[in-house]
């Protein structure tokens, strides 16, 4: 805290005595413009987490403690079709932007999926915002409508009932990364490591005149130290000398809570997940797309020697119950962006004469995946149409982004059959990744699968009902490969750790194509996605040092529904191409959504399996047993 005296302190005697102040930091953070409670994939309402409902949570807590600062830590400008409206209506108000203007917002990040429309959308949003945008380790070429950090003067109530100003400095920070998950930006931006920005600027803000510092930090909570460049790095910051308050995102997580990063059995000092302290600092993390209000309670003592200090501290997740009434204002300010989507997202693109959905994509029986397979082979080859590599087998790789996780048990695609809409093509592919095409050798496209295959945890023969997946390697990392095929030796570690290094060990069999085995110098072409060629995260070291035979084109998205225009009728064979290695005696558990068992049956045939539902989760996931 700064050691200078109060304002307070140099204009009345009376204020040479100790002064105390009890604020409330109110946080959200990874909105992904779930504005209102609706589910637009679904085409209904929904009954838990959004802006609106926050907002009525807010203005609660602002009766309560009127000393109250409400700021926002990234990732709030894409996430919904709301979002994509948003961004195609051009220089119309946002309702992102309009919304949390409404609530008075004091400050807010700049998270990595905000750049998901462009530099310029995200700065003509900033311009309309009456808070500012923050990202401390962002360096733009060019003109830049974002601070590294501010000044907030609040004027706040002494519990003795008199006025005092309180200079709170609010500092964001981004992953470094957010330029390799999208080479378009690396032409335009760079991203500085933040541990030596946070290091670089601190000793700024206290020279500001800051008497509290919190630091925005769309970054998750890890359970290694940080190096340099690291992604995850809330812990880290936390114990910075002249940082107060630590509000961490970007990972989805709840905390205080449970976080999935922190492995129980190594652990990490100064990482409270009961109390909500990272290295005794209040730090909180409040989930996703408006699923929780991160709170904090400071009880702060003013001296007339030493300035301000932080004397209590409590820090808590609230959640947005369903019963929650969304604001009115919002409501109203959202409502003809709303309107708009929704008649967009009824826009007929097709028919199907199956259900699409994920629910059992961990084992291997996925139509929306095969769809995506599909429409991406059919541009890839299109493309390749009289280059060298024409007669190349052509091979498409895709991941399931709906399968459940952090997202909970409704976090699953699920298309009924008939008529396919705008809506039901989101629900499929949810983000906005391009197309883009590799050439591997068979080599390169076991790796592939090795990479792949480290979804799941090693499991030991004759034991049942162990965990299948690992809950730290997320879903959309799982590569199916279509037009292979393969097995996985579960009895085996996997071939590669979460953070990518190889760990020696090898899990898939029997690697086939058109049932021939594959050889190591076989050539392939691979459709996948621009994601995948970042110059980081867990398939880096896979792409590092293979050729880009087509660069990032067209959404994929888009090539999907231009796929299904000139189909129009799709019928899908969901067989896996890839299965587990029998492991007799041996059996497995893993989540699904309840709405999916109806599916079960059907699966088990179709694939071969012998499964049941076993029960329900305290997250209200389908517990499925899986014999091996």
């Amino acid at each position: 805290m700064r050691d200078a005296p109060d304002d307070i302190g140099e204009r009345d005697p009376q204020a040479l005595a100790v002064v105390s102040v009890n604020l409330r930091i109110l946080a959200t953070t990874d909105m992904h413009m779930k504005l209102l409670p609706h589910d637009y994939l679904a085409g209904r309402p929904c009954e838990r987490g959004s802006l609106a409902q926050i907002a009525s949570l807010v203005e609660r807590h602002r009766t309560e403690n009127p000393n109250t600062v409400l700021v926002d830590n990234g990732d709030f400008l894409q996430g919904t079709p709301l979002g994509e409206q948003a961004a195609r209506a051009g220089g119309k108000p946002h309702p992102a932007i309009a919304s949390m203007n409404l609530m008075g917002y004091d400050a807010a990040a700049i998270g990595n999926h905000d750049f998901a429309f462009g530099i310029e959308a995200l700065q003509a949003a900033a311009r309309q915002a009456r808070f500012p945008f923050l990202a401390a380790n962002l360096r733009l070429r060019g003109r830049s409508d974002f601070r590294g950090f501010t000044i907030l003067e609040k004027t706040v109530l002494t519990d003795s009932g008199r006025q005092a100003v309180l200079r709170i400095g609010i500092v964001g920070f981004l992953p470094p990364q957010t330029t390799a998950w999208d080479s378009d930006l690396s032409r335009q931006m760079a991203c500085d490591d933040i541990m030596a920005t946070a290091a670089r600027i601190l000793p700024r803000i206290r020279a500001t005149g800051a008497d509290l510092v919190v630091a925005l930090a769309h970054s998750g909570i890890s359970d290694r130290p940080a190096t340099r460049g690291a992604e995850n790095v809330a812990a880290d910051l936390a114990a910075l000398d002249g940082i107060d308050v630590v509000v961490a995102g970007h990972t989805h997580e709840v905390f205080p809570g449970r976080i999935a990063v922190t492995d129980p059995r190594r652990g990490r000092a100064g990482i409270d997940t009961a109390g909500g302290r990272l290295a005794g600092k209040p730090a909180v993390m409040p989930g996703f797309c408006g699923s929780h209000l991160g709170v904090v309670d400071l009880s702060l003592i003013h001296e007339p020697q030493n300035g301000w200090r932080v004397a209590e501290a409590v820090a808590r997740c609230e959640t947005v119950e369903g019963d929650l009434p969304p604001a009115p204002a919002i409501l109203r300010s959202v409502a003809p962006a709303h309107r708009q989507t929704l008649s967009h997202l009824r826009r007929r693109i097709g028919h199907s004469d199956d259900r699409i959905s994920s629910y059992f994509a961990l084992v291997g029986f996925d139509p929306a995946l095969r769809l995506v397979n599909m429409a991406q082979r059919w541009f890839v080859r299109k493309s390749l149409v009289g280059t060298r590599l024409a007669g190349v087998p052509v091979l498409s790789a895709a991941a399931p982004f709906r399968a459940g996780g952090r997202g909970g048990p409704q976090h699953y695609t699920d298309v009924a059959p008939g008529r396919l809409r705008l809506a039901n093509l989101t629900d499929i592919y949810s983000f906005p990744n391009r197309i883009c095409a590799l050439a591997l050798t068979g080599a390169d496209l076991r790796d592939w699968l090795e990479r792949s295959a480290s979804l799941f945890r090693q499991i030991r023969p004759g034991l049942p009902d162990q965990p299948l997946t690992d809950p730290g390697f997320p879903a959309y990392q799982f590569d199916v490969i279509q037009d292979v095929n393969w097995r996985i030796d579960l009895s085996r570690p996997p071939a590669y750790g979460l953070d990518g290094g190889r760990t020696g060990s090898s899990r898939v069999r029997d690697l086939s194509w058109r049932g021939a085995p594959v050889r190591d110098e076989d050539r392939f072409v691979l459709a996948t996605n621009s994601y995948r060629l970042a110059a980081c995260g867990l398939f880096a070291p896979l792409t590092a040092g293979t050729t880009v035979v087509l660069e990032p084109g067209p959404q994929t998205r888009d090539v999907i529904r231009n796929y299904l225009r000139q189909r129009r009728r799709l019928s899908l064979d969901a067989a896996p191409g890839w299965r587990f290695q029998p492991m007799p005696g041996t059996s497995t558990l893993f989540e699904t959504g309840p709405q999916g068992l109806s599916l079960l049956p059907q699966v088990a045939q179709r694939c071969g399996l012998r499964m049941e539902h076993v029960g329900q989760t305290d997250q209200d996931f389908a517990l499925v047993r899986l014999h091996l």
